[in-house]
């Protein structure tokens, strides 16, 4: 756990730039914000209320923790996904996700969202909150999942300033993070807001931007 808080401690000190778009991009892209909605990711994981429950299959855990950077940090770059009218991509962990990374960095698997929620709050600063929610991040693009199987075998910048990668095998979307010693996640559901400026992937595991020991 230590080495775990330590290496994303560091990563958080990098710069969190949201990066920026070619010219001609930038005309693409304007003429696609007029046909594309302005509903926001930050909407989309309130939708059930801010509450745990007993789904670890949608997203309380990830929602609270964006709750709890912004309200430490309001200028966060974490804000993004509340601003729906710019484009995001976020991969999106589950509640089961979260679980799993506890057990990981533990070895104890928490009986409860809240619980599992409690575990990483005690251990990880707002500021490593922050650098983990980024690194799901991809400021600046719309990708929908035909977008991201077109981009297998490529490496896409996220908003933390690390890189993620896109592996397709058949109807098998594995996104490979910077930890090389467990699994990579695994994208379970696809098009979260779809029509929108901004979309989701829900993944089964948080993706590490350190390789953990």
């Amino acid at each position: 756990m230590k080495h775990f808080i330590t290496g994303i401690a560091v990563a958080a000190t990098t710069a969190l730039a949201l990066g920026t778009v070619a010219p001609a991009q930038a005309a693409e892209a304007g003429s696609a914000d007029r046909r594309a909605g302005t509903k926001s990711l930050a909407r989309v994981l309130a939708a059930d209320g801010n509450r745990f429950d007993k789904n670890w299959q949608d997203f309380d855990i990830l929602e609270r923790g964006v709750l709890t950077v912004l309200k430490a940090k309001p200028d966060s770059a974490v804000a993004l996904l509340t601003q729906g009218r710019k484009r995001a991509t976020a991969f999106l962990p589950t509640d089961a996700a979260f679980r799993a990374l506890v057990k990981d960095i533990s070895g104890t698997a928490p009986r409860t969202e809240r619980a599992t929620f409690k575990a990483l709050a005690s251990v990880a600063d707002v500021d490593t909150l922050e650098s983990v929610l980024l690194y799901h991040v991809v400021a600046g693009k719309t990708l929908t999942s035909k977008k991201v199987v077109r981009a297998d075998g490529m490496r896409i910048t996220t908003a933390n300033g690390a890189k993620v990668g896109i592996r397709v095998n058949g109807k098998r979307v594995v996104i490979t993070d910077l930890d090389r010693n467990d699994r990579n996640a695994r994208v379970v559901a696809v098009d979260v807001n779809k029509g929108n400026r901004q979309v989701g992937h829900a993944i089964n595991r948080v993706l590490r931007p350190i390789d953990l020991p």
